[in-house]
């Protein structure tokens, strides 16, 4: 069988030195680059912080009792970390109780390290503040949800979040700060 040479643009896997043979095609002859495009990339996710109260067990246990009553609470806080990198954090708070007293009270900071390149100044707050902690929310919630369940109580499954909406209303009120929700 004979061996094919020369003849064509070389192919790569993409996994070699960066050189002429790796270099996007333009497909014109002007010599013109297509748009640096923007990129978010997720480099860590982790549970920063987790604490699970149950004070009253094994009599909470037993059933709700009257009134019962759930308080959430979630704040996103976002921070440079090194170039290019921003740790973005939720903040989860959670308190069940009822006329009889405390259920359980949830604290939770997790978070997630994201590398953010070419992504204009203009949008670089929204994206901070609605499209990552989009991406971090199933995550957190899933570990509520083990949590509470692992504490005796039936899973807690928080509704999704609109971080969008709520980006849009907190920066309408001030400049950005740590954005909140609170359901009761």
């Amino acid at each position: 069988m004979a061996k094919k040479t020369g003849g064509g643009p070389k192919k790569t896997n993409g996994d070699g030195p960066r050189g002429a043979a790796s270099e996007p095609q333009t497909g014109g002859t002007t010599g013109t680059r297509a748009p640096i495009q923007a990129q978010l990339a997720v480099l860590a996710q982790y549970v920063k912080d987790l604490s699970f109260e149950n004070p009253n067990a094994p009599e909470s246990l037993q059933g709700p009792g009257q009134n019962p009553q759930l308080k959430v609470s979630v704040n996103v806080n976002a921070q440079a970390r090194a170039q290019e990198a921003y740790e973005v954090l939720l903040n989860l708070e959670v308190h069940a109780r009822s006329d009889a007293g405390v259920f359980y009270n949830v604290e939770m900071v997790y978070g997630g390290l994201f590398r953010l390149q070419n992504i204009p100044q203009n949008l670089l707050q929204p994206v901070l503040f609605v499209d990552c902690p989009t991406i971090l929310f199933p995550f957190m919630r899933r570990v509520l949800g083990d949590v509470t369940r692992d504490g005796g109580f039936p899973p807690l499954m928080l509704d999704p979040i609109d971080f969008g909406r709520l980006y849009a209303e907190n920066t309408a009120r001030a400049p950005i700060e740590p954005q909140s929700t609170a359901k009761n």
